[in-house]
């Protein structure tokens, strides 16, 4: 994802978001915004990793937790923050999704000659990459969009 999303560019800007248990790694754009963390309003027999709907910006958006949607637990620590998401699909019904972190994402810079690390990957992560002197995760943003799709719920 990030190689598609640098093109011809030869360094990107990318965002590190802290998760209880890994960090994710995505480019910049693909946040509309980082907000404070609010519990999210229940809705009627969602599954563990959707933590309800928060309001943002006169609008209802579906709060999910990464480590849940991987087969992990919730967890909401004492520096626990939102990302708002922009929907990667032309298609998407739902514009936005939010996605709890752990703290403030940081920023760096990666260039096109990603070094992936040969680790075991957990659901809804792509790729192993190595940043510095850690392993940053690769969404797949696109996996994410298909949980809260309507028009295509998620097998349970």
């Amino acid at each position: 994802m990030l190689d598609r999303a640098m093109g011809r560019r030869d360094a990107l800007t990318a965002l590190i978001l802290p998760l209880a248990d890994r960090s994710l790694v995505l480019p910049n754009v693909a946040v509309a915004e980082l907000i404070d963390y609010q519990p999210g309003a229940a809705v009627a027999d969602a599954a563990p990793w959707h933590l309800g709907l928060i309001g943002w910006r006169n609008l209802q958006v579906p709060l999910l937790s990464f480590e849940a949607a991987s087969g992990g637990t919730v967890v909401v620590g004492a520096r626990a923050h939102i990302v708002v998401l922009n929907a990667l699909s032309d298609d998407a019904q739902q514009r936005f999704i939010a996605l709890l972190i752990q703290g403030i994402p940081r920023s760096c810079k990666v260039d096109n000659q990603l070094s992936y690390v040969d680790v075991p990957l957990a659901p809804l992560e792509l790729a192993a990459v190595q940043i510095d002197e850690w392993v940053g995760r690769i969404p797949d943003l696109m996996g994410l969009e298909a949980l809260v799709d309507p028009r295509h719920p998620p097998a349970t």
